[in-house]
């Protein structure tokens, strides 16, 4: 089955940062369809003018109107008119009446998704209409903050970029469900969040009350008191959101009560751009915790492999280094510095692992790394600038290791052989450019250019032999080498599918 970003880049030419905005969104939207007792359709204009369905969300609180998978239907303008006029207006668009599929009666609103200033896509909203019923207390609420999240979608603000360094996971809103208004009271409770907040030792309502105030005394850690304290008024507007030394807290936190541990995560609502309170999820995950330890511990293990890898390495590349200063030959000499160089570049990508959660490299700050210990070492009384002008972004582990041996022995290979005489303005740079398709990574030197007659598919050099091989067969990509469109010297194009 396709994933969201395999259609996008089927049917789109989106770049790299809007189409982070949609995973974002479909990463977020359960939320939205569980409050709106609505199922979700994600809709985009493809590159010939078509509207194509990428994403489908069925809510948790309700049941389905698309009991078939939606995903890849072409949406027609007859059929549902309201999804181009929102396209075009960028302004939610409601029906009058409901549209009838058999005997159900739909009623679909189109929601814009903006993002810096355009509509890149459209939600529709689609809801049953068939046996209407006086809605209750908890449907109210619920209803209430969709059609605030709605707007906010609309308004490019919902799902913001949300620090979230622990990795916690998201709380449904059937766990427990409480609205702040825009001074931090609750105005709503739904029974489960009061349930948990009981377990946590409260024994009165909450309606009524600060809930920041009212979390943070069941709390046992100060620190975390005062940390949840800020996260709620901030998302409800009581002040602004957190910031500072609390940005990296996110809007969310497991937190432990005396006799319970639960998960806390704050929905800010800005609706149109002004503060309408907050909604706020709770989950009691006391057993889920002790659970989660045994996975942490696993965790650990493998990042301790890591370091364990990285030091094993680095012992390699310094008896490799002592070995080179003592042979006499040159050739050799040669030989084993190249081999410290390419040694410590799996070291550092196996450092980096050995700090990360998800296996994954940001290949950014591998090359600002590597950069300086090869100009230290290769470029010898001719100073050279390297410029790392676009980010790269990150990569899955299998892929990062192959990548960044690539670019250092490209970067070696410029060094060397395009400065091989001193040049007072010796420079390469570092020029990326990366969508949901692929990443296209060039470098650029003003050296001395290639030798007549250069190919690279038959080179002997064993470092472009490396290259080649590890493009292709490791990166499923290409490698190219030409002259340099911007002046002097040579440019090598790399070109791999993401």
């Amino acid at each position: 089955m396709s994933t969201l970003a395999d259609l996008l880049a089927e049917h789109t030419t989106l770049a790299d940062h809007a189409a982070a905005h949609l995973q974002r969104l479909v990463a977020e939207w359960q939320l939205l369809a569980d409050l709106s007792f609505a199922d979700l359709l994600l809709s985009v204009r493809t590159d010939e003018g078509e509207v194509v369905t990428v994403a489908q969300c069925r809510p948790n609180t309700a049941s389905t109107v698309f009991p078939n998978d939606e995903v890849g239907t072409v949406i027609e303008p007859r059929a549902n008119p309201q999804v181009l006029r929102a396209l075009a207006t960028a302004r939610i668009v409601r029906d009058e009446d409901p549209a009838w599929m058999g005997a159900m009666a739909i009623r679909r609103e189109a929601v814009p998704v903006g993002y810096e200033g355009r509509v890149i896509g459209v939600l529709t909203r689609a809801v049953d209409l068939t046996h209407p019923r006086l809605p209750s207390p908890l449907e109210l609420a619920y209803q209430d903050s969709a059609n605030d999240l709605s707007q906010m979608v609309a308004d490019g603000t919902f799902p913001l970029p949300e620090g979230n360094p622990r990795g916690l996971s998201t709380p449904r809103a059937g766990d427990g469900f409480i609205r702040l208004d825009e001074r931090g009271i609750a105005v709503y409770t739904s029974p489960n969040a009061l349930s948990a907040f009981h377990r946590m030792g409260w024994t009165s309502e909450l309606s009524g009350t600060r809930l920041s105030e009212v979390a943070a005394s069941l709390l046992t850690d100060p620190f975390e008191s005062e940390d949840l304290g800020i996260m709620l008024d901030g998302a409800a507007g009581v002040h602004e959101p957190p910031a500072g030394p609390y940005r990296d807290i996110g809007m969310r936190m497991e937190v432990d009560a005396s006799r319970a541990t639960v998960l806390i995560r704050a929905v800010g609502l800005r609706p149109g751009g002004r503060s309408s309170g907050a909604v706020v999820l709770i989950r009691d995950v006391t057993e889920v915790k002790r659970r989660d330890l045994a996975l942490i511990s696993k965790d650990a293990t493998i990042r301790e492999i890591h370091h364990r890898v990285k030091n094993n390495l680095q012992s390699v590349s310094a008896l490799l280094r002592l070995q080179a200063r003592r042979t006499p030959n040159s050739e050799v000499r040669v030989a084993l510095t190249e081999a410290v160089r390419r040694v410590a570049s799996i070291a550092l990508v196996h450092e980096l692992l050995s700090g990360s959660v998800d296996e994954e490299v940001d290949i950014d700050e591998a090359v600002d790394r590597l950069v300086p210990m090869l100009v230290d070492v290769a470029s010898g009384e001719s100073p050279i600038t390297v410029r790392h002008n676009d980010r790269i972004g990150v990569l899955a582990s299998d892929r990062a290791m192959p990548l960044v041996m690539v670019l250092t022995e490209l970067i070696q290979n410029a060094i060397e052989h395009g400065f091989a005489e001193p040049k007072p303005d010796a420079r390469i740079d570092i020029e990326a450019d990366r969508d949901v398709r692929r990443l296209r990574i060039a470098l650029r030197d003003n050296g001395s250019g290639l030798p007549e007659g250069f190919d690279l598919a038959s080179s002997n050099q064993l470092g472009l032999r490396i290259v080649q091989t590890l493009v292709s067969i490791e990166l499923s990509g290409e490698v190219t080498a030409g002259p340099n469109p911007a002046g002097p010297g040579t440019e090598v194009l790399v070109t791999i599918p993401v």
